[in-house]
């Protein structure tokens, strides 16, 4: 993978050199800082404040990925035939927007689970990006567009310090309402910037035509020729899945609790919470300019992910290691500040990993398809663990966190011992393993996908 010696200046120089849709893509993405960034760190304790239990918080959870499976099942489709440009444009405010509203008005468990559902409608609109970033870009340059996506959607670190003062003036239920409606406007201006900047993709244009008048049933029973032969036969792809299902679990985890065990186990007040993500996305900035780029100068990224699980691991152990305390101490800050150093870390470079990983290995005539059958695998691997973590919630505030251990220890010993390398300039299993014809399974169906 090419690189430079002084790696902070290279990622700076690769940033201002972007053009097109990666440019288009990465600039925006500072807005989802200014947006929903802003309100996470007081999603959990928002639905406690409103009266739901924690069964009920890790739930939601759960259903909300329940909902991004079916929805990420047919993204594949949908970014065919609408084109990667529209489909991000129409549905990004289906998965934004209108939750964002819901949200703040939400009065009980209902409105929650109504904007959790709607807004499981993310993975059409994550598909659509994701190729419409990298579909005209360079291959090797795919891992640092990927950093420049973590370091543009950790830039909320320097306005969070603004929620924590709408909590302390307005208390935390007015406060949390009044950043989901600065959500939804922030969101909706960066949607139509996005849209006015980009074009849509060489691929996209292909697909689009391919799937032009080709009835549904033909296109999603094409999805089988996409399971047998771009994903069960290609260790790659398998080994992919597996790491962006471990990521996506402890995300979903460490998401809905970590707010949770900070106030409710730790004694942390509730007006302290965005300094936390504060400091682990300005950490993570440092850490995309500094340390990974190095890591990143091997031709394999064994090690770098290696790196990444331990780290996490050893911060989510941190937090499971720290006795209960009514007020938080000196010592409680300062354990936490540990974490929060490991978190930003681990969790920066698997971010940007599991993503690249999922790119490098598929195949780029399907990458719709394949990226959505991997999404909604990961949905369905990862959907439990919302209301896993939920039950042990409800017996152990540190509970989630054991959990979210033993997922981050299984993710390290698989980068140890079953690594399947990128390969080169095809997904891994080379030629003889592609897709063959872009039409192949779509506008030229076997009889058996037909009878689907």
């Amino acid at each position: 993978m090419p690189s430079t010696d002084a790696a902070a200046p290279s990622l700076w120089r690769f940033l201002l050199n972007l053009h097109g849709n990666p440019r288009a893509c990465v600039w925006t993405e500072p807005m989802w800082g200014l947006s929903m960034a802003l309100v996470l760190p007081y999603a959990s304790v928002f639905m406690l404040a409103m009266g739901l239990r924690d069964e009920q918080v890790g739930f939601l959870a759960t259903a909300g990925v329940a909902s991004q499976m079916i929805w990420g099942f047919a993204s594949g489709v949908l970014t065919d035939v609408l084109g990667r440009r529209r489909t991000l444009f129409i549905f990004d405010i289906i998965t934004w927007v209108v939750p964002s509203i819901i949200w703040a008005l939400a009065q009980n468990f209902w409105f929650f689970l109504a904007a959790a559902l709607i807004n499981g409608v993310v993975q059409v609109p994550a598909n659509a990006w994701d190729c419409l970033m990298v579909e005209d870009a360079e291959r090797e340059d795919i891992p640092k567009i990927y950093s420049l996506v973590g370091v543009a959607s950790n830039c909320a670190a320097f306005l969070l310090p603004i929620s924590a003062l709408l909590v302390s003036q307005w208390g935390l239920v007015h406060a949390v309402r009044i950043l989901y409606v600065n959500a939804a406007v922030v969101m909706m201006a960066k949607i139509l910037i996005l849209y006015r900047f980009s074009t849509e993709t060489r691929q996209g244009k292909i697909r689009m035509q391919e799937t032009k008048g080709v009835p549904l049933r033909v296109l999603f029973g094409g999805y089988r020729h996409v399971v047998r032969r771009l994903i069960l036969a290609k260790r790659g792809a398998l080994f992919a899945l597996v790491i962006m299902a471990l990521v996506a679990a402890v995300t979903l985890v460490t998401g809905a609790f970590w707010p949770v065990v900070v106030t409710q186990h730790l004694g942390v007040p509730d007006a302290m919470l965005p300094f936390f993500p504060m400091a682990r996305s300005l950490l993570a900035i440092v850490f995309y300019f500094t340390v990974i780029p190095r890591l990143l100068k091997a031709v394999d990224l064994k090690h770098p992910t290696m790196w990444g699980f331990a780290a996490w691991l050893l911060g989510q152990a941190i937090v499971v290691a720290i006795p209960a305390h009514s007020t938080a101490s000196a010592a409680v800050y300062v354990a936490l500040a540990g974490t929060v150093i490991l978190d930003s870390f681990g969790a920066g470079i698997l971010f940007m990993l599991s993503e690249s990983l999922v790119a490098l290995h598929v195949d780029e005539a399907e990458r719709s398809r394949v990226m959505a059958v991997q999404r909604t695998a990961v949905m369905l691997a990862s959907a439990p663990f919302g209301w896993i973590a939920g039950w042990l919630s409800g017996m152990d505030r540190v509970y989630p966190f054991v959990l979210t251990s033993a997922l981050l220890l299984a993710g390290l010993l698989l980068a140890a011992l079953r690594w399947v390398p990128t390969g080169g300039g095809v997904a891994e299993g080379g030629a003889a393993e592609s897709a063959g014809s872009p039409a192949d399974g779509v506008t030229a169906p076997s009889p058996e996908e037909q009878s689907v």
